[in-house]
């Protein structure tokens, strides 16, 4: 009887995942539900074929070094820019993620930073669990109303696209930028303009960053771009934290040069620098864009179907690196 192949999970999962693999394999479970050392995961690595990891593991050159034997990896998300995709291609080794599974769920999240911001949700919330309870005036707390205004979308896959969409319920007229090419399904739906940058970045109400993180997008949102940004405006980012130059942000925030912003990813993930921590026309929230229990186990589903499919010669439904599994590749 053949021997069952080994997995090493990097983190627990949700059970949906992890009752497809034991079906078929032998899963190697990172200690606790905590991420994996830098040790650990090369130890791990070590004599893997398969790997199902999360995205603050670092999938680079050292790492495909210390696995010889690696024949697949797939991603428990959607990013990839923990991962050297160029060089598990140069090694013939597909790369796998989870796109589409948690559009919706992070489309959402973006939304709630947008209404969260607008009519100072977290900051008045904060003040009544401390007992504070400031009395009713006709001008407490104004915020925002979101109805009418200008959304842009800074990145208009998948996700920026799905937000966008549920933009119509509030008659906001849609502004663009990034992509390869334009996104005939927003221009054709919602009248959606795609803008260059600086055109983009003066006319948008709302700026939602949906864009993934590249030598081009990292730290796109500068100074530079705060300064064109209306000083009514909203910046959201569901994105990548490293898009966003924090200290530019925090200065902008300070200065009143834009009203507010709502942040679920960020350029370090912990601790945050006080600078950020203390203000109070920003919201914070620790990346849980995707962090529903439909979109995590679809999540969940996805990296296995495209782990087994692996380990068994078939094409895995979202492989980053296809090229690697054609024939004589």
């Amino acid at each position: 009887m053949a021997a069952r192949p080994v997995v090493l999970v990097t983190r627990m999962i949700p059970e949906a995942g992890l009752a497809l693999l034991r079906q078929r394999c032998d899963l190697r479970l990172g200690p606790d539900d905590r991420p994996m050392t830098r040790e650990e995961l090369l130890a791990g690595a070590a004599e893997a074929k398969w790997v199902l990891g999360q995205l603050v593991d670092r999938i680079d050159a050292a790492f495909f070094d210390a696995a010889p034997r690696l024949r697949g990896y797939a991603n428990y998300a959607v990013g990839f820019d923990n991962i050297d995709v160029a060089e598990a291609t140069r090694r013939g080794i597909p790369v796998c993620n989870t796109p589409d599974v948690l559009t919706v769920a992070t489309a959402e999240m973006a939304w709630a930073l947008v209404f969260a911001v607008a009519r100072r949700v977290a900051e008045t919330d904060t003040l009544l669990r401390r007992g504070i309870w400031p009395a009713w005036g006709p001008f407490t707390f104004l915020g925002q109303e979101i109805t009418g205004k200008t959304l842009g979308i800074y990145g208009p896959g998948r996700i920026g696209t799905a937000m966008a969409r549920m933009s119509r319920g509030f008659s906001m007229p849609v502004v663009y930028t990034g992509g390869r090419r334009p996104n005939e399904a927003l221009e054709k739906e919602l009248g959606a303009r795609r803008l260059p940058f600086e055109e983009f970045l003066e006319a948008a109400d709302i700026v939602s960053i949906h864009a993934p993180l590249t030598p081009e997008t990292r730290h796109a949102f500068d100074a530079a771009a705060f300064a064109r940004m209306k000083p009514t405006a909203i910046l959201v980012n569901t994105g990548r934290g490293p898009i966003v130059d924090e200290a530019a942000l925090t200065a902008a925030l300070a200065a009143g040069r834009i009203a507010g912003a709502g942040l679920d990813v960020f350029e370090v993930e912990a601790p945050l620098p006080e600078s950020l921590t203390s203000l109070q026309n920003i919201v914070i929230t620790p990346h849980i864009g995707s962090a529903t229990q439909t979109a995590r186990d679809g999540m969940a589903t996805l990296a296995a179907r495209n782990l087994l499919a692996m380990l068994t010669g078939g094409r895995p439904p979202s492989c980053l690196n296809p090229e690697v599994l054609e024939p004589g590749a």
